[in-house]
């Protein structure tokens, strides 16, 4: 599952470092321990690393349905923010992005190719022209998605 393994390399090193230095902290007396340790361990939601900037929409440039070898193929190609946007709602957005422009899109197993694209392709292959989703192909588990990198039951078209 080498997808596993980029996706784990990218969050560790997203999430990792900068632990432990309080080099930064105020200096605290037994008085003010605990109004001076909440302010300077704050919630994430304050958390001094700088968050990646919000990239407005549009997400998918175009979608095209083609004919290839293993049949019908939707192929959908993301806008520079589409590649590079990060958000608990922007995949939900960019499908709806391409349900209107091909409402005929919308299956099981269309939706799972795509969000496979959208959390997995996108870094490992994030200049990729076109993410091609085929509405022939089988809906398995997100385990088995990902280990066929995004085309399950036959080769990518």
């Amino acid at each position: 599952m080498p997808t596993l393994a980029c996706a784990a390399v990218l969050l560790v090193g997203a999430c990792g470092g900068g632990g432990g230095d309080t080099s930064s902290a105020p200096d605290t007396s037994a008085s003010s321990t605990s109004t001076s340790t909440s302010s300077a361990y704050s919630s994430p939601a304050r958390s001094s690393r700088p968050q990646p900037p919000t990239l407005p929409p549009p997400y998918v440039e175009g979608a095209d349905w083609v004919d290839t070898e293993v049949g019908p193929s939707l192929q959908i190609r993301p806008t520079r923010n589409g590649r590079n946007v990060s958000g608990d709602t922007t995949g939900d957005e960019a499908w709806n992005e391409v349900l209107a422009l091909h409402p005929d899109a919308d299956s099981p197993g269309m939706r799972a190719q795509f969000d496979c694209h959208w959390t997995f392709a996108r870094l490992v292959d994030p200049e990729k022209p076109s993410w091609n989703l085929e509405p022939d192909r089988p809906v398995v588990t997100e385990s088995e998605m990902i280990s066929a990198r995004c085309n399950p039951g036959f080769a990518e078209e």
